[in-house]
């Protein structure tokens, strides 16, 4: 029950209608038996650096932040932890006891929440996209000790600074979606994974889509495991078509699901949070 002791945390960004994270944030909230609740909050550009201020001034506990905002709160946050500042992104805030944002980021942990039971080592892993969740996607994948990282992406310039930025950790090979090489690249792979929003659900019929298109995943074998960070539609096309394959295939359910189960740590000072319990509400919902 709301009452007028009740705290909340929201999620900060543009747009965020579309969020699943107040479905699963409060039914993790109602099972803990937390006076807390989660909205989503949308906000303008201009007004990032007032409803930031003007949160902590109330009783707000936490936030999520979101595009187009992950880059831009930095200058708004008094502790910033060092995986954020590796990503040179933040995702969840919370105050300290001076009543100052402190920043981090559960991304990397969200994903690889589902592989950490898979050995990975000495595994070719192919990142596709050479955007912000590839940063993430790339330190996952240093954790876990795989040791040759692929990224194919359409953006040369994105393409390398990425591998610019984790060179001090790990050589990482960086190829254009039109190169000849992605071919035995992709026969070889252990794992893949998608971070492009090719076969993300729009407004259009476009059904089918595979990111690249389907002459690149001519060679794909069925022992590659193939992780697509979409959860909408569920499966994407991409992990369709892995499927009929053979191969292993994980959503972006998993991963959304884990950064938030980690957030939610991180405001609660390290309370466990059950993975079913939102991963059960978001699948209720879909």
């Amino acid at each position: 029950m709301i009452t007028s002791k009740t705290s909340f945390i929201a999620l900060i960004g543009n747009p965020v209608s579309h969020s699943l994270s107040p479905i699963m944030q409060n039914a993790a909230l109602q099972y803990l038996g937390l006076d807390l609740i989660y909205i989503a909050i949308p906000c303008r550009d201009e007004d990032l650096e007032l409803v930031l201020n003007s949160l902590k001034k109330i009783n707000c506990k936490g936030l999520n932040i979101t595009i187009p905002y992950k880059e831009k709160v930095f200058d708004l946050c008094s502790e910033i932890s060092p995986i954020a500042k590796r990503l040179k992104a933040i995702n969840t805030l919370k105050l300290n006891s001076e009543r100052e944002w402190s920043a981090t980021n559960t991304d990397v942990e969200g994903f690889v929440y589902p592989l950490k039971t898979l050995n990975l080592t000495n595994k070719q892993a192919i990142v596709l996209g050479s955007g912000g969740a590839a940063r993430s996607v790339i330190q996952g994948l240093i954790n876990l000790n795989s040791s040759i990282i692929s990224v194919v992406s359409r953006n040369k310039s994105s393409l390398d600074e990425l591998i610019k930025n984790f060179g001090n950790q790990i050589e990482i090979q960086g190829l254009l979606h039109n190169d000849n090489r992605a071919q035995n690249l992709i026969e070889e792979a252990g794992l893949i994974v998608n971070t492009t929003p090719v076969g993300m659900q729009t407004g259009t019929h476009e059904e089918n889509i595979l990111p690249y298109g389907e002459t690149f995943w001519r060679s794909l074998k069925s022992k590659t495991i193939v992780y697509d960070l979409i959860y909408n539609p569920a499966p994407t096309p991409l992990l369709k078509f892995s499927a009929k394959k053979g191969c292993m295939t994980i959503d972006g359910l998993q991963m959304l699901v884990a950064q938030g189960m980690k957030s939610l740590s991180f405001w609660t000072n390290g309370l466990e949070v059950p993975f079913h319990i939102m991963n059960d509400a978001l699948k209720k919902y879909l």
